[in-house]
């Protein structure tokens, strides 16, 4: 089978999805929304750019463009794409693929459903695609509709937005699959008990650790994280605050300065997998405060080592966690409530022990790597038959 994928190449998510293939009897091709190093064993590598420069400037300027960019992007991304429309098709005219993968549908299902592809098309649908981006202005509501309504195939990695998919034009019944974005949990990474080796990240050992793996993100209530930092502290004076991928962010450093949280936030830079793994390990609560969501990859990344998980209520996060059971769910805009969840899971040993055991086993059961991808490779088989193109 020859496979092409149109996604932006520098992601992990995409990557980890990509690598499956590469491994496997595929022909994979990757046409790239973002200039890329090439995975091994692509049989090609295209960029075709849909936004000037390559994302290089400096976190903290990203950070105080994001808002503008992301505005700019709702309004003038559909127009962009149709523009870029034609140069795809021409490339999937000299690829061939048997079948065409868009790793999400802002901005690469656009641009593949501009491209009118004349072999099957599989749209993913990642995060807040639908509940974020789809309806922002006028030309994305049109340019979503659009691309699911071609779509042959629809990947999503929630129940929530398959659901939600069909209100937008996808038609069932098409092959549908609902797996993890990235594929799964790489078990190799991600596991339950620290290991021999692992970091400690120049933290006490005895420090009970919170750790905020989202980043700083326009739907990730981070300010709301922040401000809980001193209401937790009153009562856990030697807890310690650490996000990944927040080095050198001016945003994050004006709150840590604001507050006066001192040595106790701790601003990590980008983390490799191995290295998330053993933060995760290290971290008693790990907090997903967002507005909009659909299963986070590093949701189940901690849940399967054992962290315990605080996140933003939200229909597909009730998909994994059961408030007071396994997890605890919060109003991600409401500093007290974020606090005071973080603070009750930290008082009780014994139970946040029996729902890394209740995560652990959902995790393997449902969000294993091998296993979703496996489902992949199905899944196009079934896109590739044509399955449900003749329903109304």
């Amino acid at each position: 089978m020859r496979l092409l994928f149109v996604a932006d190449g520098r992601s992990p998510i995409a990557r980890s999805w990509i690598e499956y293939f590469l491994r496997e009897p595929y022909q994979v091709h990757l046409v790239s929304t973002r200039s890329c190093a090439k995975l091994p064993g692509l049989a090609s590598l295209e960029i075709l750019p849909l936004w000037p420069g390559g994302g290089g400037a400096g976190v903290a300027r990203r950070q105080r463009n994001l808002a503008l960019a992301t505005l700019l992007r709702h309004w003038l991304g559909p127009w962009i794409v149709s523009r870029r429309g034609p140069r795809l098709r021409g490339l999937l005219r000299e690829r061939a693929p048997d079948l065409v993968h868009a790793l999400r549908v802002p901005f690469e299902g656009m641009l593949a459903a501009a491209a009118q592809p004349a072999m099957p098309l599989a749209i993913s649908t990642w995060g807040n695609d639908l509940t974020l981006h789809a309806p922002a202005s006028p030309m994305m509501r049109w340019s979503t509709r659009r691309a699911l309504r071609r779509a042959a195939g629809l990947h999503a990695d929630c129940q929530r937005d398959v659901a939600l998919a069909a209100r937008w034009g996808f038609r069932s019944p098409r092959p549908t699959l609902v797996v993890p974005g990235n594929g799964g949990v790489r078990k190799e990474f991600f596991f339950p008990g620290p290991r021999p080796g692992d970091p400690d990240f120049a933290i006490d050992r005895r420090a009970p650790v919170v750790v905020q793996p989202r980043g700083l993100r326009a739907y990730v209530c981070s300010d709301t994280f922040f401000r809980a930092i001193p209401l937790i502290r009153r009562e856990r004076p030697e807890a310690v605050f650490v996000c990944p991928a927040m080095e050198g962010a001016a945003e994050a450093e004006g709150w840590r300065a604001r507050l006066g949280l001192g040595a106790s936030l701790r601003l990590l830079p980008p983390l490799d997998p191995a290295s998330m793994g053993a933060l995760f390990r290290r971290a008693a609560i790990s907090v997903s405060p967002s507005l909009h969501d659909g299963t986070p990859n590093t949701l189940l990344e901690a849940m399967a080592c054992g962290s315990f998980p605080v996140a933003g209520d939200l229909p597909s996060i009730r998909e994994w966690i059961e408030d007071g059971v396994n997890g605890l769910l919060i109003d991600p805009s409401d500093e007290s409530s974020l606090a005071a969840a973080v603070l009750r899971g930290l008082a009780d040993d014994e139970w946040r022990a029996r729902a890394a055991q209740l995560n652990g086993r959902a995790v393997d059961e449902r969000a294993e790597y091998k296993h979703g991808m496996a489902q992949a490779a199905s899944f196009y088989a079934r896109v590739l038959r044509g399955e449900g193109l003749d329903a109304l």
